[in-house]
């Protein structure tokens, strides 16, 4: 099935339109979310661009702590939509540990995270640029190098196999791919996923990861996922294609992503001028649909990922149940 979305509104028949960017009317089913667990800073810079500072400079922002991470980010958005939702990752263990479990269970998400002894919580600061052009700013990262999220080890996976085996789907991503360890552990939940049945969707992430690793540490997670999220920049790098900006540039993909990995996952590939206006849904030999994604100027950029991503993955998970 070939579909093109339109470009004023939410495209019948996807996630967009239902079950929505807001929640789910009715939560069904179970998800496992597997990653990073950290405290977050993050501030926006409104008079400043990374670009002009040459020197010491003080800043004066909106500017909160929070508890983030990969996995925590994607439980807050998960719980609008599913039944039960638990959080799977390794966290340190010091005075702020309580409020890592207490934040967890206050979204109303189930605790599997596995407490390292002696260790600090990891931290990640993120800071936005001042806008031009009517964009959302530069970005930057700067996530500390040796937290406990990096060791999270395949017997803390085994330890959570009977809630993986039960669920509906687990949710994982790439950045456990960075470790050795938290690598390892990534394959035997997903191995453990796909022995019992549990749908297992991928985040391709970080975006630059085609940088970061061999191409073959990049692709080992992609034939155990049923669904790959990423965006179309970075497949299209790692296909040697160009990077897509329009529907027509992301349609272009599709040959090489039915080449790229055996069996058919669907793949959820955003595209766009700043990688997120845009889907491109394709499951080969089932549909390929593009559609608006839901961002545009005034939306919070902050989370929207795991936010659509919750409604995709809802979605499928009821496309599926209706088959």
């Amino acid at each position: 099935m070939a579909r093109v979305g339109r470009p004023d509104g939410p495209v019948d028949g996807t996630a967009v339109a239902a079950p929505g960017l807001d929640g789910a009317a009715r939560r069904r089913f179970s998800v496992v979310v597997l990653g990073d667990v950290r405290f977050e800073v993050r501030a926006t810079l409104p008079d400043v661009r990374f670009a002009e500072v040459s020197a010491d400079r003080l800043a004066y922002a909106p500017a909160r702590a929070v508890v983030g991470g990969t996995a925590v980010n994607m439980a807050r958005w998960a719980v609008r939509y599913f039944r039960r939702v638990a959080v799977l990752g390794r966290i340190g263990d010091d005075d702020l540990t309580p409020v890592v479990r207490r934040e967890v269970r206050r979204i109303g998400a189930r605790d599997l995270l596995r407490a390292e002894s002696g260790t600090a919580n990891g931290l990640t600061v993120m800071l936005r640029d001042r806008a031009t052009g009517g964009g959302h700013g530069a970005r930057l990262l700067v996530a500390g190098r040796d937290a406990p999220d990096r060791r999270l080890s395949p017997a803390d996976v085994r330890d959570a196999a009977r809630p993986i085996r039960r669920a509906d789907a687990l949710c994982c991503d790439g950045y456990a791919s960075l470790g050795p360890v938290s690598r390892a552990a990534l394959r035997t939940a997903m191995e453990t996923a796909r022995a019992a049945g549990t749908l297992v969707l991928f985040d391709l992430v970080p975006h630059d990861v085609d940088a970061r690793l061999p191409i073959q540490d990049v692709l080992a997670p992609l034939p155990l996922a049923d669904v790959v999220v990423s965006e179309a920049a970075t497949l299209a790098r790692l296909v040697e294609r160009p990077v897509p900006v329009t529907a027509d540039g992301a349609r272009a993909l599709v040959p090489a992503l039915d080449a790229l990995v055996p069996g058919r996952p669907l793949w959820l590939l955003r595209f766009g001028p700043s990688s997120l206006e845009g889907v491109l849904a394709h499951r080969r030999d089932d549909l390929t649909l593009t559609y608006p994604s839901g961002y545009r100027e005034g939306v919070e950029r902050i989370g929207f990922g795991d936010r659509l991503a919750s409604a995709e993955l809802y979605w499928w998970l009821a496309r599926r149940a209706a088959s």
